[in-house]
C-alpha cells in the first residue's frame, strides 16, 4: 500500500516513478487496451478500471497525465470526474498539482468566472450546473438580464465566441459528449431545423405537453442526447434559435471540443 501511495505522489509531481512490475504492467495493459477500444468501450473501460483500487486510480492518473497537452475530450472528462469522486489524498494531490484550475481552461472575453460551473459539472450536479449556465448567459447579456434572470434573443448575437465555446466545451467534456449547445445544434440541423421534432427528440416535450421544470427533466446521463442545458422554450424559439445560429458554431468552430483552442 505504501508503494502504491508513493507511485501516486510521483505521478502527481509529474516525475518518473518506480513502480513494482505488477503495478507498471497493470497501467501499461490498461493504456494499451484503452487505445484499442471504440469510444463507447473506452468509457466503459475507464469506469471499470476506477473500481480496481489504488492501481486503477493510478492508471487513470497516468492516462490524464499523458494527455495534458491535448485538447480535453469527453473521455478525459470522465476520467477527471472519477478522480474527483475518489477519496485518497494522493489523488486529490494529483488533481491540485496537474489540474489546479480544472480540466478545461476557462477562456472568457468578459472576465466571467466559469469555475463554479466547471466544479458542478465535474461533480455531475447537472441541475445546479444548468442554473449556473443561465446565470452566466445573463452575465454575458449584462446587468439588466441578471436582474430579470433571462436574456433577449437580440443580446445573444453579441455574446463572445470564446465564452460560448467555453460553456459548450464544459458541458460536452463532463457529459460524455451528450450535452451542450453544439450538440443541440447538430440535432436541430439533423431534424431539418424543425423545432417540434427537436423538442420531442431531446425530451423537452411529449406530444403536446411541455416537460415541466424541474421534476420532469432528467438531471443525469440517462437523459436523451441534447437534453441539457435548458432554454425557456415557453417564451418561444428566438433565444435558442439565436444561440444555435451563433457564429461560435458556424465559423470554423462547429466541432465543439475537438475544435476548441486554448483549453489547456
Amino acid at each position: 500500500m505504501d508503494d502504491v501511495q508513493a507511485n501516486l505522489s510521483n505521478l502527481a509531481a509529474n516525475e518518473p516513478a518506480f513502480v513494482e512490475p505488477s503495478s507498471a504492467d497493470f497501467i501499461a495493459d490498461f493504456l494499451t487496451s484503452l487505445n484499442s477500444e471504440t469510444e463507447k468501450n473506452q468509457m466503459q473501460l475507464i469506469q471499470e478500471i476506477a473500481t480496481k483500487g489504488d492501481d486503477g486510480l493510478a492508471a487513470i492518473m497516468s492516462f490524464l497525465a499523458e494527455r495534458r497537452s491535448q485538447l480535453p475530450t469527453a473521455l478525459d472528462g470522465k476520467a477527471y470526474q472519477l478522480l474527483v469522486a475518489a477519496n485518497p489524498p494522493s489523488v486529490q494531490e494529483f488533481l491540485q498539482t496537474q489540474f489546479p484550475n480544472g480540466l478545461v481552461t476557462l477562456v472568457t472575453q468578459r472576465n466571467i468566472d466559469y469555475a463554479p460551473l466547471q466544479a458542478l459539472l465535474a461533480e455531475q450536479d447537472f441541475q445546479a450546473a444548468d442554473r449556473i449556465t443561465l446565470e452566466k448567459l445573463c452575465e454575458l447579456a449584462g446587468g439588466a438580464a441578471l436582474q430579470r434572470r433571462w436574456v433577449y434573443f437580440s443580446q445573444v448575437t453579441s455574446f463572445p465566441i470564446d465564452d460560448l465555446r467555453t460553456l459548450d466545451t464544459l458541458w460536452q467534456v463532463y457529459s460524455e459528449g451528450k450535452f451542450g449547445f453544439s450538440v443541440q445544434r447538430d440535432l436541430w440541423l439533423a431534424m431539418g431545423k424543425n423545432w417540434e421534432k427537436l423538442w420531442s427528440l431531446i425530451g423537452w416535450k411529449q406530444g403536446n405537453t411541455w416537460t415541466r421544470y424541474p421534476n420532469e427533466f432528467i438531471w443525469d446521463l440517462t437523459a436523451p442526447k441534447g437534453h441539457l442545458p435548458l432554454s425557456n422554450q415557453l417564451r418561444g424559439v428566438r433565444v435558442i434559435s439565436s444561440l444555435l445560429n451563433h457564429p461560435a458554431w458556424t465559423k470554423g468552430h462547429g466541432d465543439g471540443v475537438a475544435e476548441s483552442a486554448s483549453l489547456r
